[in-house]
């Protein structure tokens, strides 16, 4: 089952960042703290961040998706950007990711959304072949770029 997470999936989501961030040899990079989560999540009347929780038969929460809106300048519309989509090791092959995605393909449709977009790192081949599954195509023409800690202070403070 599918459903929008709650304040009190905060712990869940949090613990599934740090798994997801070790899943991807980064977990030394996450800062991020259940605060922050229920902040971004639930602080105010424009929550920077959604989430949907994915639970098996048990009602045991074994997946999440975090994601935030966008904009294109030229479809001049909204779109998601998936920030994190993870499906817990023992759940994986039972349709949450999928169903996850399902998800967000719907509520992209109901709001007239017209793009789903995330990134998935060169070497994740089962994620790219489950992406490349539901006829989703890399973007390769594009690179992404990011600015961080010292880099992003020293442009910051100029």
């Amino acid at each position: 089952m599918i459903r929008n997470a709650t304040p009190a999936d905060i712990p869940a989501i949090h613990a599934m960042v740090r798994e997801l961030a070790e899943y991807e040899k980064a977990l030394h990079e996450v800062r991020a703290t259940e605060e922050q989560l229920h902040t971004a999540l639930f602080g105010d009347d424009h929550p920077a961040a959604y989430a949907h929780i994915a639970e098996d038969a048990s009602g045991e929460v074994v997946g999440f998706t975090l994601w935030f809106l966008t904009f294109s300048t030229w479809r001049g519309v909204h779109g998601i950007y998936l920030e994190d989509l993870y499906v817990r090791p023992e759940a994986r092959g039972g349709g949450h990711g999928k169903a996850l995605m399902t998800q967000l393909a719907r509520v992209c449709a109901e709001r007239g959304y017209q793009r789903l977009e995330w990134s998935v790192l060169n070497w994740n081949e089962p994620s790219i072949a489950f992406y490349e599954s539901l006829g989703a195509r890399p973007q390769s023409e594009w690179t992404v770029y990011r600015l961080t800690d010292e880099a992003l202070g020293r442009l910051g403070s100029a």
